[in-house]
């Protein structure tokens, strides 16, 4: 419920806080008083959109604040996760304003978005009013009201999720399809490519080794003649080797003289003749891969030049070359593979498909059975609302299949006649606005047991209604107010009456400015002002002794 509202710099507001309770909360004041502006700045804490005519002249910045008290249980929390509010706090909704059209929302001094804020208003308060565009006005709400109604939102989460696999296994399939066709118009051309590149063969690395490869294959030459040079300085005037061999015995013969001194000697010269001996082989193997294969860089770089010709041809690197292969080798195959591949996902559309329209039809049903008893309860309403030869309808009708949705194949609508033997047509259009309010209202109390906004907020919805029509709109809201907060702003005496706590809105006049005020009233201040209401400006005791007995019942 609502707990408290403070109001900084709104309008003819410069300072207010009200603490508000339980049950039927009435909000009387003469005309121009104020009262548009309390809602109009509860609303703003709630998430409307800012109008900078809301603040009070000459103030740079203003400020709405509402405090609520919600069980524990309630789905409000779910929209609070994101801020990581612990259910069961106090929310505190706030919303400050700026000249520059600016402003800041926060909800338990945590900054959060206008949508969030918005969000969680809608989940804490229904504002009624005669100009609404929501609620019963807005035939978009009929099916969540009818749901809500027959406890209807689990079956609903079901069909919405089964409309997501639905949608997904289609545009799998869509996408496979067009796929498909591309590729068709481009199988011979899929198919060349392929063919091509298999005959190329590329591999990964091979345009780098073939490139280290033709590097050294074209200084063939010389390298032949550095290493006919180093063979020949090698071996020349008896070799290395030889000199070696004999610098060996030289040592060899006074070895055992020397006492191991000369020991480091014949091993250094043991490691130059096996280091030689490795260098000469080496060199041999060179040269001989030399002369073995003179044509090696004609065949090098024809291999390398027909590897860039394709990476030219198909735009990319030529290491990039075996990946395009593959990929062009997929696509083919899909060509090949398609019909096993669409036939699969045609199957798993066609059951994502039944099994939507299935549970759709269940939860239709079920519509169809709330329907019904929603009409009787509604009807039942109606009655003491002078409203006994009106007719409420729940039509609901199937939706053409491009028009489905997450929640189901129906279309709901509140349909109303006025009057016996006439046409029922939208609330809109058939009630005037006496009998929009009567409406809601009696929809309201039905619903009122179905999980609705905890706070209530009905703007004169008694207007063009008085006597016992009044009488009856007073009973109606003290009977919605035993489940719910309802506040209501009013000007008929009736349905002051009925409330549980009364305040009254005044504007001041100072002289230098005005503003509003809002005075909690107490039993004696409650009978004058609904003595006001039933008399005007001057109160009799005739009107007082009236005003006492609709108070008494």
């Amino acid at each position: 419920m609502l707990e408290s509202l403070s109001i900084r710099n709104i309008v003819l507001i410069d300072r207010l806080d009200l603490s508000f309770e339980e049950g039927l909360c009435v909000l009387t004041g003469e005309t121009g008083a104020g009262k548009s502006i309390l809602l109009d700045s509860l609303a703003l804490a709630l998430g409307a959109r800012v109008d900078t005519g809301l603040l009070r002249s000459g103030e740079e910045t203003g400020s709405v604040t509402a405090e609520f008290n919600v069980p524990e249980d309630h789905p409000v929390y779910q929209f609070l996760e994101e801020i990581e509010l612990e259910s069961g706090e106090p929310l505190i909704l706030r919303r400050g304003i700026r000249a520059d059209g600016k402003s800041r929302a926060s909800i338990n001094d945590q900054s959060v978005s206008v949508a969030l804020l918005r969000n969680v208003g809608e989940a804490l308060v229904e504002i009624h009013g005669q100009n609404a565009e929501r609620g019963l006005l807005d035939a978009k709400s009929h099916r969540r009201l009818l749901d809500q109604f027959g406890r209807l939102v689990k079956d609903t989460g079901k069909v919405s999720r089964l409309f997501s696999l639905m949608k997904e296994s289609q545009e799998r399939l869509a996408a496979a399809i067009d796929e498909i066709e591309k590729a068709r118009v481009d199988e011979e051309y899929l198919t060349h490519v392929v063919e091509e590149l298999r005959e190329l063969a590329p591999e990964p690395g091979e345009e780098e080794a073939l490139s280290s490869q033709r590097s050294s294959l074209m200084h063939a030459e010389k390298i032949a003649e550095a290493l006919s040079d180093a063979g020949k300085a090698l071996t020349d005037n008896g070799g290395v080797d030889g000199k070696i061999r004999t610098a060996t015995r030289a040592v060899e013969r006074v070895l055992d003289k020397a006492s191991g001194k000369l020991d480091p000697v014949l091993e250094g010269l043991e490691r130059a003749a096996i280091e030689l001996s490795e260098a000469e082989n080496i060199i041999n193997s060179v040269s001989q891969d030399l002369e073995m294969d003179p044509s090696g860089l004609e065949r090098v770089e024809e291999r390398l030049f027909s590897l860039r010709a394709a990476a030219r041809k198909h735009k990319c690197e030529v290491e990039s070359l075996p990946a395009l292969l593959q990929q062009f080798e997929d696509k083919l195959k899909a060509v090949e593979d398609g019909e096993t591949h669409l036939k699969q996902l045609r199957l798993e559309a066609k059951e994502a498909r039944e099994t939507y329209i299935s549970t759709a039809s269940i939860l239709s049903e079920k519509r169809q059975q709330a329907g019904a008893k929603m009409d009787k309860s509604v009807l039942k309403e109606l009655g003491p609302l002078k409203l006994g030869a009106a007719r409420f309808q729940t039509c609901i009708t199937q939706l053409a299949e491009p028009n489905w949705g997450p929640e189901g194949t129906d279309k709901v609508e509140f349909l109303i006649a006025t009057n016996p033997g006439s046409n029922a047509g939208p609330l809109l259009k058939i009630a005037s606005g006496g009998e929009l309010s009567r409406f809601m209202l009696a929809l309201k109390v039905v619903l009122a047991q179905s999980g609705s906004a905890p706070t209530l907020i009905f703007d004169e919805v008694d207007r063009g209604v008085g006597g016992a029509t009044a009488d009856a709109v007073g009973e109606r809201l003290l009977r919605l107010a035993s489940d719910l907060q309802v506040l209501v702003v009013t000007h008929s005496p009736q349905v002051a009456a009925s409330g549980q706590a009364h305040w009254n809105i005044r504007k001041l006049n100072s002289g230098q400015s005005t503003t509003t005020s809002v005075d909690r009233l107490n039993a004696e201040e409650r009978t004058e002002e609904i003595a006001r209401m039933l008399s005007g400006a001057n109160i009799t005791q005739e009107a007082r002794a009236a005003a006492l007995s609709l108070i008494q019942g």
